[in-house]
């Protein structure tokens, strides 16, 4: 498996529900079930999409740099 990308990686035991079928390079949490990436490298980035967290997984990936966003247990309820 490829070594891990991005700093700020964090170890898979904060996902919830079903479990991802692969490793992300980074894993991120995040307060709110939508918000968007943009792959955090400035002009090196990708193009900004927004994402929704699915309640029936916890978490997504972001479809361009394949980062892992989970919602943070103890996030207040956004209504999304």
């Amino acid at each position: 498996l490829p070594a891990p990308r991005g700093e700020g990686s964090r170890s898979p035991d904060c996902l919830s529900a079903s479990q991802p079928a692969h490793d992300a390079p980074a894993t991120h949490v995040v307060q709110t079930r939508r918000f968007s990436c943009d792959g955090g490298e400035g002009a090196l980035g990708h193009p900004r999409v927004w994402l929704t967290i699915p309640q029936e997984t916890g978490w997504i990936d972001c479809p361009y740099c394949d980062a892992r966003y989970t919602l943070d247990p103890n996030a207040a309820h956004d209504g999304h």
